[in-house]
């Protein structure tokens, strides 16, 4: 799980990869620190990407949506890790979309504050972020964030570009992993695949809200997928997650992949390319079959 000995680790490795951070131009800033719904200009061939405004019980929640530019296509919740919506959440969502899905990245922060906060994880690490953060992430329990869920789901069947009678499938890393579930237990009806990457908490023993207790609620595909270091430190987790699965008769894959903690975000001081690429391939394959 990402805490502050984790970062306190990276922040020794003076690794930046900004790189993946960039901002593809000063209109798409504009537009998304606004939570403005003006189409960007298109960031990659055959997309449209727009920042985007809505309710919910809580307040007013800001994200970005990239899509196919026409026809109709499943939707796809993405929860980001703890550093929230960037550029490197953004263009795994542009990827995502290019493979044929209505991808919104979500601001699970927006009860406090609304856009980006941080351009990648040097800057979060650099700007005390999770002293920062730790106010806002102490609202989002397993409630909060099913509230959310069935707001972001009745928004996404409001959209022309979403495929409704399709299933919706959900990602989240770090702390966005346990979200999937819960999303999936909030909406069953509509989330029909679930994937968390390196998440944290799907195990919380005695929780009667622990994600692993909630699967008899859900209706969903999922891929659990575990950083070894993660595996390492509690390596029990991925045997109570899967046999809470297979009583509650979900199809689960929880694997362990050769990465550590948050491989499959570039701008990430562990990203892994070669466990990112195995990961992508694994959560198309899981969104091909299961949101037919």
């Amino acid at each position: 799980m990402c805490d502050e000995s984790k970062l306190a680790e990276w922040a020794k490795q003076a690794v930046s990869r900004r790189q993946f951070g960039a901002l593809t131009g000063a209109a798409a800033v504009a537009a998304y620190a606004a939570g403005g719904t003006a189409a960007h200009a298109q960031g990659a061939a055959g997309l449209t990407e727009r920042g985007v405004t809505f309710a919910t019980p809580d307040g007013t929640m800001d994200a970005f949506i990239v899509q196919p530019a026409s026809g109709k296509h499943p939707a796809v919740i993405l929860w980001p890790d703890i550093a929230s919506i960037r550029e490197s959440k953004r263009n795994i969502a542009r990827k995502l979309a290019s493979a044929g899905y209505a991808v919104l990245v979500v601001n699970p922060y927006y009860r406090d504050v609304a856009g980006e906060q941080f351009a990648d994880f040097a800057a979060f690490i650099a700007d005390g972020g999770f002293q920062k953060v730790g106010p806002w992430r102490g609202k989002l329990n397993a409630e909060a964030i099913m509230r959310d869920a069935a707001a972001i789901v009745g928004w996404l069947d409001q959209q022309p570009g979403v495929d409704t009678a399709r299933g919706i499938g959900t990602q989240g890393y770090c702390m966005g992993g346990p979200f999937t579930v819960w999303s999936a237990a909030a909406v069953p009806g509509r989330i029909k695949a679930a994937a968390s990457f390196h998440g944290g908490g799907l195990v919380r023993p005695d929780n009667p809200m622990s994600p692993h207790a909630l699967l008899g609620k859900v209706k969903a595909a999922l891929l659990i997928a575990v950083a070894k270091d993660d595996d390492a430190k509690a390596p029990a987790d991925k045997t109570t997650f899967a046999e809470a699965a297979k009583a509650a008769g979900v199809s689960a894959q929880v694997t362990v992949y050769p990465g550590n903690h948050g491989w499959m975000v570039a701008d990430s001081p562990a990203w892994d390319s070669a466990a990112a690429t195995s990961g992508e391939a694994d959560l198309l394959a899981l969104y091909k079959a299961a949101l037919a």
